[in-house]
């Protein structure tokens, strides 16, 4: 049944991506429905794609112990896995695998446990010093309850599609709750970077630096805080950022190349500024 939904939505935008350069005025005028017409399909399967997750993660938690077969192997371990990312030396935030014998509606949901945010061990960089993993185990050992894993899991999964608006308001949404945690302010900074959001990305950069002892996150916050001084033509500072981030951790290379550009074509300035991993799944 998706499979034919999506071959003939596919079929329709193919056409429209032929015919559309070289319509008419009442032609575009039909095809712009159209497209409307496919982006609320489009839409509308994503949300509805999220909320399965949920009930499905849902259901899974509350009976892993008893789950068998084919099943069992879908299943990761009981935390609030990230999928992997390297430049963030993490992978982003997943729920652990929750949920209730008939996903219960969200206005009947019960409490669920605290879920934790600790990847395996073996996930750290091999070349990182006891410290730089203590930390990164730290980050992730924090305790977060279920709803507002959720939140983070809906902005991850906007935010692998692009869709930078809805994913900062789930984002949002957990900074709010959990201005402590990290990873979703993390991410919630690199949203308003794709959003060409400045300020606001910028401030959030700075609490960033300023809150996590992760060497990996503080470097990328430097990088970003770089290419915001970069776009607004102040390259002194812009250098400074690079140079710190390159510092805090040489392993990553984007503040190097970002002052590199600085340097030598300060009029075509392309900066990098560390989320491409975070789309790469």
């Amino acid at each position: 049944m998706f499979q034919q939904m999506f071959d003939a939505m596919n079929e329709i935008l193919d056409h429209l991506i032929e015919a559309y350069p070289t319509a008419s005025g009442e032609q575009k005028a039909q095809f712009d429905e159209q497209l409307v017409m496919l982006k609320k399909m489009s839409d509308s399967l994503v949300e509805q794609w999220i909320d399965f997750e949920e009930k499905f993660s849902y259901f899974v938690e509350q009976h892993a112990a008893t789950l068998e077969g084919p099943v069992t192997q879908m299943i990761p371990p009981p935390m609030l896995a990230m999928e992997s990312s390297t430049e963030l030396g993490e992978p982003p935030a997943k729920p652990s695998p929750a949920a209730g014998p008939a996903a219960p509606s969200p206005s009947k949901k019960p409490t669920a446990p605290p879920q934790t945010m600790h990847s395996a061990a073996n996930q750290a960089e091999e070349h990182q010093s006891v410290s730089a993993e203590e930390a990164y185990n730290a980050e992730l050992d924090m305790e977060v309850p279920y709803e507002y894993a959720m939140m983070i899991s809906k902005g991850q999964g906007y935010y692998k599609l692009f869709m930078f608006s809805d994913a900062a308001t789930h984002f949002q949404s957990a900074v709010s709750y959990l201005p402590e945690c990290n990873l979703a302010r993390l991410y919630l900074a690199m949203t308003h970077m794709h959003l060409q959001n400045w300020s606001e990305a910028q401030r959030h950069f700075q609490l960033l630096v300023s809150l996590t002892d992760y060497p990996k996150w503080r470097a990328l916050g430097y990088n970003a805080l770089g290419c915001i001084q970069a776009i607004y033509m102040n390259l002194e500072q812009a250098e400074q950022f690079f140079i710190k981030a390159y510092e805090t951790c040489p392993s990553f290379k984007d503040p190097l190349n970002n002052l590199k550009c600085c340097k030598e074509t300060p009029q075509q300035l392309s900066l990098f500024f560390g989320s491409t991993e975070l789309c790469c799944l």
